[in-house]
């Protein structure tokens, strides 16, 4: 199946153009199977987008029989599913094609006793056709392709049928060297084609919808540039603190935690040039040059252009809450960013001189993901003496989550005798005009990985360049602590130096708005 009929709308009987195969998961006993990957699953077969036939084999060093994983499942979906309740006579059907298969990863037997499973279920192509997801340590990513290779599950071909696939789970690395380094361990034993690497955020319906926006709106597209466009800002907001992640977010931050792969993710959609074709490569190809053309950030451009907070005890909601130094597992003395604010900068013909500012954060006001394209104001000529030096500029709005939907902000006339300007807003809701349904976005993926549809999925040089990004950001704050300006409280947008980001060029930030 190609690329353009998966990346587009939902189609029916998807399933019939897909070939019988099996889907083994790593790391079968962790919360992401329980919790994602099971649910989205059922669902696909529920909605008749699996194939006819298929299998899915938990693997994990944990004892169980085929019977005990089904009955664990089964009471997680109670609590995952998005559709209650449970339909207990489709998961009666489903889970006859669900498996289980004890043994550690690093025990050459127990893929052995793999092999055997999948040669026992009769048809060759079940055997053949071959999904790995490896939901474990990427440590482990190196270790399980190898073996795999070994008990002869995976080949390194170019897309053959029977060649196997792997997704692997971020994160991926921590930093250039180590992602370059899983990199080569997995391709050692797989193609790069072969080679799956998940971000859940490109499997969100309003994500994916980027792409149709800008390509089949010619309004829009011929707006898209620096001619029309001021400075774009993306903004991923969080409400939780980090609660009981304190010892993955000392070593991973805002920074690595939602800059290298969501954040530069969505500006990549947004600032690429239009793909030759919906196929996987000629978007990605697009995403990659976007990457390649951010300008490179010293030192000193760090200190200019990039800003980290951290929050102390506040308060959302009127609930109290602790700062991140007094959180599990942090230290007392953390300059671990829970916030990140910056302005990068894209050398292309496009976007010269136009800045696109970043921030995502802990502990913020509201959750919400969106995209504010902020046009450029018109000359203050025709309405100064109504309305001085503050017109608004036009915006235009992509509210990624929650509330999902699109908004476009202009002046009109407020209604009277005089020559009043008030600004006004057009809003699309994908509630209101679709209803209420959106796939989850591992529903999405895992389908078009089971077609071989790498589109939403990201290719090595697209990781590489995200951390080189990353890289020099994080150089450049070596043996600096945090100082009074950067911290800020629970419950507030940030700390007083990103307001300062953007005040130098005559900016400031647009919190994002409930709008229903």
């Amino acid at each position: 199946m190609n690329s353009s009929t998966s990346s587009g709308a939902a189609t029916t009987g998807i399933s019939e153009t897909l070939e019988p195969c099996s889907i083994i998961i790593f790391g079968a006993s962790g919360d992401l199977t329980a919790r994602k990957l099971i649910p989205a699953l059922y669902h696909l077969f529920k909605d008749k987008q699996m194939p006819v036939e298929f299998r899915i084999i938990g693997f994990a060093r944990r004892e169980k029989s085929d019977e005990s994983w089904r009955t664990e499942l089964r009471t997680a979906l109670d609590q995952f599913s998005r559709t209650k309740p449970v339909d207990d006579k489709i998961w009666a059907e489903f889970s006859k094609s669900i498996f289980y298969c004890t043994g550690d990863m690093t025990e050459t037997a127990a893929y052995t006793r793999l092999e055997q499973k999948l040669s026992s279920f009769g048809n060759p192509q079940l055997r053949q056709n071959l999904l790995f997801y490896l939901a474990t340590q990427p440590s482990q990513f190196g270790i399980v392709a190898e073996q795999l290779h070994l008990a002869k599950l995976l080949q390194k071909k170019n897309g053959e049928a029977g060649c196997g696939r792997i997704i692997v789970e971020k994160p991926f690395g921590h930093d250039l060297a180590s992602a370059q380094a899983l990199n080569n361990e997995l391709t050692r034993f797989a193609s790069e084609s072969q080679v799956f690497r998940i971000d859940h955020y490109l499997g969100k319906e309003t994500v994916q919808n980027i792409l149709m926006f800008r390509f089949s709106n010619s309004i829009f597209e011929q707006l898209w540039n620096r001619n029309s466009i001021d400075h774009v800002q993306i903004t991923v907001s969080e409400k939780l603190g980090v609660g009981d992640r304190g010892g993955y977010y000392e070593e991973a931050g805002a920074i690595r935690d939602m800059v290298q792969n969501h954040m530069l993710q969505v500006l990549s959609l947004i600032a690429m040039e239009p793909p030759v074709s919906l196929e996987a490569e000629a978007v990605r190809d697009e995403k990659v040059k976007v990457l390649k053309s951010i300008r490179p950030l010293d030192t000193a451009d760090v200190a200019k252009q990039v800003v980290r907070g951290q929050y102390f005890a506040g308060a959302i909601d009127g609930q109290p809450r602790p700062g991140y130094r007094q959180e599990t597992k942090v230290s007392a003395s953390s300059n671990t960013e829970t916030f990140v604010a910056m302005k990068l900068l894209i050398d292309n013909w496009r976007w010269s001189g136009v800045p696109f500012y970043l921030r995502t954060g802990k502990n913020l006001p509201m959750s919400a993901s969106e995209v504010r394209i902020q046009f450029r104001p018109t000359p203050n000529v025709l309405f100064a003496a109504q309305c001085g030096s503050h017109l608004d500029a036009n915006a235009l709005t992509l509210r990624l989550q929650p509330n999902e939907g699109i908004s476009l902000r202009f002046n009109g006339k407020v209604p009277g005798m005089s020559l009043g300007v008030r600004p006004v807003r057009m809003h699309f809701s994908y509630d209101a005009e679709f209803g209420a349904y959106t796939p989850e976005a591992y529903e999405r993926l895992l389908l078009e990985a089971i077609s071989g549809d790498a589109t939403l999925f990201i290719r090595r040089d697209e990781v590489e360049t995200a951390w080189q990004i990353v890289d020099s950001i994080r150089n450049g704050w070596q043996n600096k602590p945090l100082t009074n300006r950067e911290f800020y409280s629970a419950g507030t947008w940030g700390p007083i130096a990103a307001d300062d980001l953007l005040a130098q060029s005559g900016h400031a930030w647009h919190e994002p708005q409930v709008v229903k």
